[in-house]
């Protein structure tokens, strides 16, 4: 079985993208990729349950990448710590994200559709941090006066009163902040798809003119994540996020990272430290030659 995905909310499991060329395929009617398990907060789930669903997921999967926004309550973010420490496992891994929501439900789709390559559980979670570089997560808002996530000047504080003013705010990879009609953000300069979640004229900006501005081969519309408003500091907003939608060149990607052993854990890692323990690789004056003696 594939190494579990899960999530800290049903509404960061994007539905899978209509057309996808290299996609796995499936039974009629279900997704081409395995689902994520949501893990929910303390006032949706008992402890009891909490454990037992997984533990269940350990038996069935063995390893569980779990991924959650850095703004998740402390209720929640203590009780996914609580279950790791009574399973005593080093068979999870928790992984925050500074993502925004829509970017990060992105991210966890991307996962899941790496699930069922060859990769094992440590490159899977590994390979977390490498796609969230290539996602461009942005939202359209009507207001930044509570926006604390990129740098507002205080002139565009003072705009942002104003009737009709409207923004346009990319927050990864690069904070940028422009007034809609007066300027524009710099996309990605690969070929990509763009979701959007939002409704109205926002919406309508982000499908259309933002979508033709960075010349994106496909537009996908979903529901807002739950997570969004207090993540943007307004309700009245449209995120949206640029990413990579084909399986083979997410493979491809994460295929041509340089694998190696943690030497902490052990676990298989690309990148600078591992996915599981956090544990930094090395740099090449500490490594140890293949005999693993000096």
């Amino acid at each position: 079985m594939p190494t579990a995905i899960a999530v800290t909310n049903a509404d960061l499991l994007l539905p899978a993208i209509e057309g996808s060329p290299n996609s796995r395929p499936g039974p009629a009617g279900s997704e081409p990729y395995p689902p994520a398990a949501v893990l929910a907060s303390p006032d949706e789930q008992s402890l009891d349950a909490a454990l037992g669903e997984t533990h269940r997921l350990l038996e069935q999967h063995g390893h569980v990448v779990a991924l959650y926004p850095d703004s998740l309550p402390d209720a929640h973010r203590r009780r996914l710590h609580t279950v790791r420490s009574i399973l005593e496992s080093d068979r999870i891994t928790l992984i925050p994200s500074a993502l925004p929501p829509l970017g990060l439900a992105v991210l966890v789709r991307q996962l899941r559709q790496l699930s069922v390559c060859d990769f094992s559980p440590g490159v899977l979670a590994s390979a977390a941090r490498l796609l969230a570089h290539y996602i461009h997560a942005g939202a359209v808002l009507n207001s930044v006066t509570r926006l604390d996530r990129v740098p507002v000047a205080l002139k565009t504080h003072a705009r942002s009163w104003l009737p009709g003013s409207q923004f346009a705010v990319l927050a990864h990879p690069v904070p940028q902040l422009v007034r809609v009609g007066t300027g524009e953000l710099e996309g990605p300069d690969y070929s990509c798809h763009l979701v959007v979640a939002g409704d109205g004229a926002t919406s309508s900006w982000a499908a259309g003119t933002l979508a033709a501005l960075w010349q994106v081969n496909g537009v996908q519309e979903c529901p807002l994540p739950g997570y969004s408003a207090p993540w943007w500091g307004t309700a009245k907003l449209t995120e949206f996020a640029a990413y990579l939608p084909d399986l083979s060149v997410l493979y491809q990607l994460v295929a041509s990272v340089r694998r190696e052993s943690c030497r902490w854990c052990g676990m298989e890692l690309i990148g600078d430290r591992c996915g599981f323990c956090a544990s930094p690789v090395p740099g090449p004056e500490l490594r140890l030659p293949a005999g693993g003696t000096s």
